[in-house]
């Protein structure tokens, strides 16, 4: 049985193509640089998710779900 580990359909020969191609463009100095950047607006973004899903989840719990008109008239 052999295990493929891919990311976005790529093998490990084209992953490591497109990383010395990327080391050849920006230099050894300037990709820490982007990484950190990239690590900093995933962070973001995480952030932001878990406030909106609190948000969310904070009004369901505050606000209770509205009881039908029709099936108030019909008892009384």
């Amino acid at each position: 049985m052999q295990v493929q580990h891919a990311i976005f359909g790529l093998g490990t020969p084209e992953v490591i193509l497109i990383a010395a191609l990327a080391l050849l463009m920006f230099g050894g100095k300037k990709i820490p640089e982007l990484m950190r950047g990239l690590g900093e607006g995933v962070r973001e973004f995480n952030t932001a998710k878990s406030n909106i899903k609190q948000e969310i989840e904070q009004g369901m719990k505050d606000k209770p779900a509205p009881a039908k008109e029709g099936a108030e008239e019909k008892k009384a």
